[in-house]
């Protein structure tokens, strides 16, 4: 790593990034770079920052010239790879991870970088290699266990169960580890169909997740039914910019709905690029919504009346890629949440609603670990409120948008795929063929947590996976069912 004083530009402008203050730490940072004849640190710091500030293709230029260089050190390459990847520069993320695993060999969190942008390609086997060299480096390295875990269906010959389960008995693990082995062993034994060990492993993983999580349920309650009321039934008139919104595609739903596998089925279509799960869109509201700011206006008021021409051409400098594709596709599960500002904003743009039953939605969300995202999936009370409050949001935006959502239900899209996918693609405008169903053919990079299942030809032994469970989620049953959502037979 590069030796930095206390007092060097890059560790201030590092300082000032963090505190909001990006023009000024611009200045330093490009100070920290001038005149450098080797790749350092500063130069992903540089990078991030130009990101930051709207200015994409300055930041990739930047890199493309770093990486030319020769590194200072591993992390050089790895900060250099993490940009590119936000950028939707995977190839080069991944050469540049591989590079930094190249030049310190012993530094296990290298090779759980490189086994994460291999997974995202679909090598799954030297994803795994990678993993295994994470952890044979060190055994504490709790990351790659789980991203191991999650590459492939385990078999009784092939797993990592008795390793998973002596780890998990040793009084002293933290609570992070607790974490990502619990959730790595309830999935193998789940693919073992030990179902009721690997509800053990998932609960006692979700709780303690949950434990450390400052989070309330009623605060996300509140802030649903203001959306709903910051957009109100009938939607007022859209107001056109003469911008061809009709290319941007919006697939939302919570998040293990299904919106992964109809992003892969669409993007197998001609003409088709996916942005992935960014947030290009609350980004241009954000900033639209703070140029409309009113005195004691909250922030769903300010976002009810952003320009939406404004918001428009924001969404459209962050969206578009300049390389000609037809259409753009944005996969961010969340952006259920804008559906009434995207309509505003774009009022061409096509808005696919992924829906999956109930009790299987809650389950697939609880069994999985997510970053800082959905705090709500880690407990059975918190579970049930929140996709109330979810489910009356859908709705409103049924009433108030019509016949402008296009909703798709998970169960139709793997029992029936080509004429689920089909529809979908006839309401956005797209030239169908049935080879896009193939979605193992698909190589574009994913880096969702259906990562390693996107690899897999379309199945459907999902649908109905908590009646496996149904003893263990009477509590998620009966909150459910005390808030109306409608529930399946058996439930």
């Amino acid at each position: 790593m590069l030796s930095m004083t206390p007092t060097a530009p890059d560790i201030e402008a590092f300082r000032l990034m963090r505190a909001g203050r990006l023009p000024e730490a611009l200045v330093l940072a490009e100070r920290a770079v001038a005149g450098k004849s080797m790749c350092t640190c500063a130069h992903g710091l540089l990078a991030t920052i130009l990101v930051g500030l709207g200015r994409a293709p300055e930041a990739d230029a930047l890199i493309e010239h770093a990486a030319g260089l020769e590194p200072a050190g591993a992390d050089a390459c790895d900060a250099l790879a993490y940009v590119s990847m936000n950028l939707g520069h995977h190839t080069r993320a991944n050469a540049l991870y591989r590079r930094a695993a190249q030049l310190a060999p012993d530094t296990p969190r290298h090779w759980y970088n490189l086994a994460s942008s291999e997974r995202s390609f679909g090598r799954l086997a030297q994803a795994e290699a990678a993993c295994d060299r994470a952890i044979a480096l060190d055994e504490h390295e709790y990351r790659s266990y789980l991203l191991r875990s999650e590459l492939k269906v385990q078999t009784p010959g092939a797993n990592h169960v008795a390793e998973l389960r002596a780890r998990l008995c040793r009084a002293e693990l933290a609570d992070a580890a607790r974490v990502s082995l619990g959730y790595a062993l309830g999935k193998e034994l789940d693919d073992l169909q030990q179902f009721d060990e690997a509800f053990h492993w998932f609960s006692q993983a979700a709780r303690t997740r949950r434990r450390h999580l400052q989070y309330e349920v009623g605060v996300d309650e509140r802030k649903l039914r203001r959306i709903a009321a910051a957009f109100p039934q009938p939607a007022p008139a859209c107001r056109a910019d003469g911008r061809d919104s009709g290319r941007f595609i919006f697939i939302v739903g919570l998040p293990r709905s299904g919106t992964t596998l109809l992003e892969r089925i669409l993007t197998n279509l001609p003409g088709v690029r996916s942005n992935g799960e960014t947030d290009n869109f609350a980004r241009a509201l954000l900033g639209a919504s703070a140029a409309q700011s009113a005195p004691g206006a909250d922030v769903f008021e300010r976002a009810a009346a952003a320009d939406p021409a404004a918001v428009a051409a924001h969404y459209a400098r962050l969206a578009a890629s300049g390389r000609g594709e037809d259409f753009v596709l944005e996969k961010l599960p969340m952006n259920y949440l804008y559906l009434g500002a995207i309509h505003r904003a774009l009022p061409q743009a096509k808005l696919l609603l992924v829906s999956r039953t109930a009790l299987d939605s809650c389950f697939a969300m609880y069994r999985t670990l997510f970053g800082a995202a959905y705090p709500f999936s880690y407990d059975f009370e918190d579970l049930s409120r929140y996709y109330a409050g979810y489910a009356r949001l859908a709705a409103h935006w049924r009433a108030t948008l019509g016949e402008s959502v296009h909703e798709v239900q998970y169960e139709a899209l793997v029992s029936a795929p080509l004429a689920t996918a089909a529809a979908a693609a006839r309401f956005c405008g797209l030239d169908w063929s049935d080879g896009a169903v193939a979605v193992e053919n698909n190589s574009a990079v994913s880096l969702t947590a259906s990562a390693s299942q996107a690899r897999r030809p379309i199945y459907g032994t999902s649908s109905g996976r908590w009646r496996h469970y149904r003893t263990h989620l009477v509590p998620l049953i009966e909150g459910l069912r005390s808030r109306r959502v409608p529930l399946p037979d058996g439930a």
